[in-house]
């Protein structure tokens, strides 16, 4: 499924939209594969009676339920879940039927931090932390480029002008001559 557009500002561009990376979907994957292979070796090994045919549907009905749960369910999730970073804003967006969109604006992030298994070094992708201001955190599993991903969004952070050097811009401006009323 796409990321609306819609949702996005007249003056926000989007910098990376990116999905988990694919080493989630191999496992998944081969869980389809193999509940595949055991429906197809259990049509042809089992006679073709009455309890071969019983067989080859209790055989078919359970590999057709972890298939689609272990199998199915996850690889929709993965295509369904985007990481979409713009220039002012981290949204994260998950889920099939029900959907869950969050937010976090560039300007309210503390802290961000990859951390990396073995597994993750191989295939080039980690989980990033990410900490905004408050209690609020957001957990990107298996970011495609972690590294160069967290790289990008410590430039984006500091090209965001905060709020507090607004104001002091504002406060350090010269004031401008009083025009007097009356003359002395």
């Amino acid at each position: 499924m796409a990321f609306p557009e819609d949702v996005l500002t007249d003056e926000e561009e989007v910098v990376f939209h990116l999905h988990p990376h694919v080493k989630t979907v191999f496992r998944p994957a081969l869980v389809v594969l193999l509940a595949l292979a055991v429906i197809i070796v259990a049509w042809v090994m089992l006679p073709q009676n009455n309890g071969g045919f019983l067989g080859f549907a209790v055989v078919a009905a359970i590999m057709g339920y972890y298939g689609i749960r272990y199998g199915l369910a996850p690889l929709v999730i993965w295509r369904c879940t985007h990481y979409v970073v713009t220039g002012e804003r981290i949204l994260l967006q998950d889920g099939v039927l029900a959907r869950e969109r969050r937010d976090l604006p560039l300007n309210r992030i503390n802290d961000h931090v990859v951390t990396q298994s073995l597994l993750d070094r191989a295939f080039g992708c980690g989980t990033l932390t990410v900490d905004s201001i408050g209690d609020q955190a957001a957990v990107l599993v298996a970011v495609p480029h972690a590294h160069q991903i967290q790289t990008a969004l410590y430039e984006l952070i500091e090209r965001q002008p905060d709020d507090e050097d607004e104001e002091e811009v504002e406060a350090e401006e010269p004031e401008q001559p009083r025009r007097r009323i009356f003359r002395r």
